[in-house]
C-alpha cells in the first residue's frame, strides 16, 4: 500500500493467525529481538509482517529491520519516490491494523511537528521540488567524464614530469569525489523519476567508473538515512570504538567499561591522518567480501574490470610503480576529501542508541547545515544541505536551497535549532568534538 499524506487507502486482508486490530505494545515487541524474532512495522496504521521480506528488501535487509517494533510512516514517505512499485510488496505483507482506541502516532513521537512536517511535504511536493532538472544532472555528468578524460589526457600529452603527474593525479581526484557525489544523487532515485534508470546508470557510475559495487554503497548508506548517528544502526559510525570514541554518551560507556582500543584523548590529533589512511584499505576489502558473500557477481565482475581498465590505460604511459603512486595517492586525496565532507554533518550533533524519536527530530538533531555557495555547492555535491537532503532523501540536490526556508521555518515554529555553519567551521567542529568526546572518555576511564 502506497503511503498516503491525506486519506488511508484501504486494501483487502489476506486472512492471518495474526489479530486483525494491534495494539502499539503488541508490535513494539515484534522487533526482531528478545523472544520474538518477527519484524512488525507501521504504515499508516497499517501493520506489516518483514520478518522474511526483509531479507529480499530492494533497499537493503538492514534498514527495514531496523523499523521492526515502530511506526515506520515518515521513514517509508521519505525513500520511497515510485509509490506504485511498492504496492505490490506491501499487500501481502498486511496483517493487521491498529486498533481504533490506538493512536496515530507513539506516545514519545511529537503529533504536532509530525503533522506540520507531512504538511510541508505536500507543500514541497506541489511545489515542484522532488522533480529532478534533466539538464542540470547531464552537466553534473558531462563534467565528471571531462575531468576523468583530462587526467588521462594529461599523463599521455605532457608526460610523467612533475607537474604534468600532479595536475593529472588532481583531477583524476576530483573525477572521482564528483562521480562518488553523482552516484549518491542515482542511489536516492533523484536523478530520474524511475527507479530503474536511476539503479542502472548508478552501477554504470559507481561501477564501471569507479570500481565500487552499488548494491554494497546503498545497503550501507540506506541505514544511515534511516537512523542517523543511532549506534548500531548507522554504519557511518562503525569507527567507533576500534579508531575513535564518538559521542558523549559512547564515551562514557567505553571508559567506564575501561575499554581502550586507541588513545582517545588524542583523537582529534590523529583524525586528520588516520580516517582517511583507514578508510581507504576498508573500502577495498569490504567491497569484495560483500560482494563474495551476497554472490553479487555482475557487480564483482564490473568492480575488477575498472581496476584492469584503468591499469590498462595507465601503466603502459608511466609504469607499474608510478601508477601505484598516482592511483593510490589519488585515492588517499579522494579519502580525505570525502570524510571531511562526510563528517562534519554528522560527527557534531548528538549521537546515541536509536531512542526511537520521530522522523524530524531523529534527522534534525544528527544533521547540521554549511552554508551556500557556488564553491561549497561544487565542493559537498550539495551535501552543505544536510538537514533538507535527510528530511526528504529522494529531493533533487539542485532544490535544497528552495527547501531551505520552509524547513527553517518549521524549526523555528517547534523550537529545534537549524544549524548552519561555514564549511571552515564545520571541520573545526569536527576537531573539536573528538576532543571532547575523549576528554569524556578519559575521564570516566580514570575516575568511572
Amino acid at each position: 500500500m502506497a503511503p498516503q499524506t491525506g486519506s488511508t487507502e484501504k486494501e483487502a486482508k489476506p486472512i492471518s493467525a495474526f489479530p486483525q486490530h494491534l495494539t502499539w505494545e503488541e508490535i513494539k515487541i515484534h522487533n526482531g529481538r528478545g523472544q520474538s524474532q518477527q519484524q512488525w512495522l507501521v504504515i499508516d496504521r497499517n501493520v506489516y509482517d518483514v520478518s522474511t521480506f526483509s531479507k529480499l528488501h530492494p533497499g537493503g535487509s538492514r534498514v527495514i529491520s531496523h523499523y521492526a517494533g515502530q511506526d515506520a510512516t515518515d521513514a517509508f514517505i521519505a525513500f520511497h519516490s515510485d509509490k506504485a512499485l511498492v504496492r505490490k510488496y506491501l499487500k501481502s505483507l498486511l496483517i493487521g491494523e491498529l486498533a481504533p482506541d490506538q493512536p496515530s502516532f507513539e506516545s514519545n513521537k511529537k503529533k504536532s511537528l509530525l503533522e506540520d512536517f507531512r504538511e510541508l511535504r505536500c507543500t514541497i511536493e506541489k511545489m515542484g521540488l522532488l522533480k529532478p532538472n534533466y539538464t542540470f544532472f547531464f552537466m553534473i555528468f558531462l563534467h565528471l567524464l571531462v575531468l576523468d578524460i583530462a587526467s588521462w589526457l594529461m599523463i599521455w600529452y605532457f608526460g610523467i614530469s612533475l607537474v604534468p603527474f600532479l595536475v593529472g593525479m588532481a583531477f583524476f581526484t576530483i573525477a572521482q569525489i564528483q562521480m562518488g557525489w553523482f552516484q549518491h544523487d542515482l542511489g536516492h532515485c533523484s536523478v530520474f523519476r524511475k527507479p530503474k534508470w536511476n539503479r542502472l546508470l548508478q552501477i554504470i557510475v559507481i561501477n564501471v567508473l569507479k570500481g565500487l559495487p552499488a548494491s554494497w554503497w546503498n545497503h550501507l548508506h540506506n541505514q544511515h538515512h534511516a537512523k542517523p548517528n543511532c549506534f548500531r544502526k548507522d554504519p557511518d559510525l562503525n569507527m567507533h570504538p576500534l579508531l575513535f570514541s564518538l559521542g558523549k554518551t559512547l564515551s562514557v560507556e567505553l571508559g567506564k567499561k575501561k575499554k581502550k582500543f586507541m588513545p582517545y584523548n588524542y583523537q582529534h590529533k590523529y583524525f586528520i591522518l588516520l580516517a582517511p589512511l583507514a578508510l581507504v584499505p576498508f573500502f577495498q576489502l569490504s567491497i569484495f567480501y560483500f560482494a563474495i558473500k551476497r554472490k553479487k557477481w555482475l557487480e564483482l565482475l564490473l568492480v575488477v574490470s575498472f581496476n584492469i581498465r584503468v591499469c590498462l590505460m595507465y601503466v603502459p604511459l608511466m609504469g607499474f610503480s608510478n601508477f601505484m603512486v598516482y592511483y593510490w595517492m589519488s585515492r588517499y586525496l579522494e579519502s580525505t576529501w570525502f570524510i571531511w565532507v562526510s563528517q562534519m554533518n554528522h560527527i557534531p550533533m548528538n549521537i546515541d542508541y536509536d531512542k526511537n524519536k520521530d522522523w524530524v527530530s531523529t534527522q534534525l538533531h544528527a544533521t547540521c547545515n554549511v552554508n551556500q555557495s557556488l564553491f561549497n555547492d561544487w565542493f559537498t555535491g550539495h551535501l552543505n544541505f544536510q538537514i533538507e537532503h535527510h528530511l526528504f532523501p529522494t529531493m533533487p540536490r539542485h532544490n535544497y536551497w528552495k527547501a531551505a526556508p520552509l524547513v527553517k521555518a518549521l524549526c523555528d515554529k517547534h523550537g529545534i535549532e537549524y544549524k548552519s555553519k561555514t564549511l571552515l567551521g564545520a571541520f573545526v567542529d569536527i576537531l573539536h568534538s573528538l576532543k571532547e568526546s575523549g576528554e569524556h572518555w578519559l575521564e570516566a576511564y580514570l575516575h568511572g
